[in-house]
């Protein structure tokens, strides 16, 4: 049975004790192996491996002994209690084994969780668990977790009182995140505010957000427009060292002004324009932008994006001149103009 949406959420929060099998399939990895977690500490509960209900079983393995599948479903374990049989990274190569075991599987033999790289629509091994009616096939794609999965996450981590600024905070690192580096954040934070009773607030999901070329980018752009020309040169050295090209920090700027120019023109001010932005800004940058738009102005942003305009046709080219120089110039001749007056 083919299960997507809702129907694959429900299953991986809690799997049928009484199914046959699950196939969990996907191009990442680290999210496959996340959700696959999640469904055996589901059916086998935390002290399952250590019980000895737990069988792995590799890919390569199985090919070696097909009957290694059909033995490990059949066998009683020492503790009582369900019983999982994990094949890790199959392949289509595998599917008449696996199948026989889906066919001989009866109740009280172990489930059969089985997981898998990218698979097309014809691979036989999705159309052997999507056809069976007592096994489920789900496939993970790369795209950001849903506000279900978010708020299971956040529950898990013991986070429930959480204000709307830092839900949307939490669900912009989500998108920006992956599925691992986003778990082990919520996690972080669940550990920042524990025994607290205070609401969790975006000034906390900043502190626990891992540090990122893309923040040292933001870092950046807001030095500039915030006119501290002093400070440019050492985040950019920063900034190079890491390996983000001039081009990058081009199009990070050209953006930022951008939002800042929406903000500036919006007919209830810069506090009315920061609401339309998507996607949406939180916490203190959030303060930051609303500034900077009534600092800088609905004309004096033009202006900046004709430079943010010229400079990135420049590094587009054929041009020989540097274009660390070109960049590096451009910020200083915006930050010189956030200075001026008028």
């Amino acid at each position: 049975m083919k299960l997507s949406g809702r129907d694959a959420a429900a299953v991986f929060r809690k799997p049928d004790p009484t199914g046959t099998g699950l196939l969990i399939y996907g191009e990442d990895t680290m999210r496959v192996a996340l959700r696959r977690q999640e469904v055996i500490a589901a059916l086998i509960g935390p002290e399952g491996e250590n019980e000895m209900r737990l069988t792995r079983i590799a890919a390569a393995d199985l090919r070696k002994d097909t009957a290694a599948l059909n033995d490990a479903i059949k066998a009683s374990g020492f503790f009582p209690g369900p019983r999982v049989v994990l094949v890790e990274d199959a392949t289509d190569g595998l599917a008449e084994t696996i199948g026989h075991g889906l066919t001989d599987w009866r109740a009280g033999d172990a489930q059969i969780i089985v997981t898998a790289g990218a698979l097309a629509a014809k691979s036989a091994l999705r159309k052997l668990f999507e056809s069976h009616r007592t096994a489920h096939a789900i496939g993970l794609y790369d795209e950001p977790p849903s506000d279900m999965e978010i708020d299971d996450l956040l529950a898990a981590a013991g986070l429930r009182k959480i204000s709307r600024d830092a839900r949307g905070a939490i669900g912009a690192l989500a998108r920006l995140l992956s599925p691992g580096d986003f778990r082990q954040t919520v996690e972080k934070l669940g550990l920042y505010m524990y025994g607290s009773t205070a609401e969790l607030t975006p000034d906390d999901v900043t502190a626990c957000a891992p540090a990122s070329s893309e923040a040292d980018t933001d870092d950046l752009v807001g030095i500039v427009a915030d006119g501290r020309t002093a400070d440019i040169a050492p985040i950019l050295r920063r900034l190079y060292a890491q390996g983000v090209s001039p081009v990058t920090l081009s199009i990070m700027a050209m953006r930022h002004f951008r939002a800042l120019h929406a903000v500036a023109c919006d007919p209830g001010g810069p506090a009315s324009g920061i609401g339309r932005l998507r996607p949406p800004v939180f916490g203190p940058r959030r303060d930051a932008v609303i500034r900077q738009a009534g600092s800088w102005g609905r004309d004096r942003l033009e202006k900046a994006l004709v430079v943010l305009v010229d400079t990135d046709l420049q590094l587009r080219s054929t041009s020989k001149a540097p274009q660390n120089a070109l960049v590096e110039r451009a910020l200083i001749r915006l930050a010189m103009m956030a200075r001026a007056k008028g």
